[in-house]
């Protein structure tokens, strides 16, 4: 009787885990700065994902809307000791976007994103938490936000897996996901009971071995010269993937 054909391996992996993201930090992009979330945020932002006509921003989030201010900033308070999720404020660079009520850099949150499903010694984790006022949405400034917190999570951290996950009924969030270059792994059915309702979860990711190309496409995606006059794109962020 022959030998056995040995059963495929994976190929080796060293085993110097990648670092556990921590909120202070400063990351500082053109167009907007990335800081840790805290309750000196809350006064500025709630202004912009309250009330009935910004609702809709948290049909997909797994808590919210929130109707209550003191509720709020005591979430925001809660978030500052968070180790998983570690929470993020995006501020906007223009200083004329402060909020009326607010003072000085924190009056220019215009979202918020964490790192979460950290695993260190996997060196793989998750981008999510997302929570775009309509200042920040559908501009290169939330193009840049994202560029910023995967150029730490590689570069800096070393994690070699970044995820993006949603509800599979969020189209713009998974529209979002493959226009920044992750990849569609598939669809997690019945995956929770969100707010009463069922949620199905996409799953996307990048890789290390691919972030040099879409890191190449960012850059060149981001530069003033790839929009005129208007602020108009010249090229989508997919052509420069091409």
């Amino acid at each position: 009787m022959g030998s056995r054909a040995p059963n495929p391996l994976g190929a080796i992996v060293n085993d110097n885990a990648a670092q556990h993201p921590s909120r202070d930090v400063r990351l500082v992009g053109r167009y907007v700065t990335i800081v840790g979330l805290s309750a000196q945020h809350a006064e500025a932002f709630y202004p912009l994902v309250s009330g009935p006509e910004n609702a809709h921003l948290w049909d997909y989030m797994f808590d919210g809307p929130c109707d209550d201010f003191e509720a709020f900033r005591a979430g925001f308070k809660a978030y500052e000791t968070s180790r998983d999720p570690v929470f993020y404020a995006i501020l906007s660079n223009d200083p004329g976007s402060g909020a009326t009520n607010g003072d000085g850099e924190n009056s220019r949150i215009v979202g918020m994103a964490s790192y979460l499903n950290i695993k260190p010694d996997h060196r793989t984790v998750e981008v999510g938490s997302l929570l775009y006022s309509s200042r920040l949405q559908r501009t290169p400034d939330a193009t840049e936000a994202m560029y910023l917190m995967a150029r730490q999570a590689f570069e800096d951290l070393g994690y070699r897996r970044y995820e993006w996950k949603c509800n599979a009924l969020n189209v713009p969030s998974a529209r979002a996901a493959l226009r920044l270059g992750f990849t569609f792994e598939g669809c997690f059915r019945k995956h929770f009971i969100v707010k009463g309702r069922n949620r199905d979860t996409n799953w996307y990711s990048m890789v290390d071995d691919e972030w040099p190309s879409i890191k190449k496409a960012l850059e060149a995606w981001l530069d003033p010269a790839n929009f005129d006059g208007e602020g108009k794109q010249r090229k989508r962020l997919e052509e420069f993937r091409q």
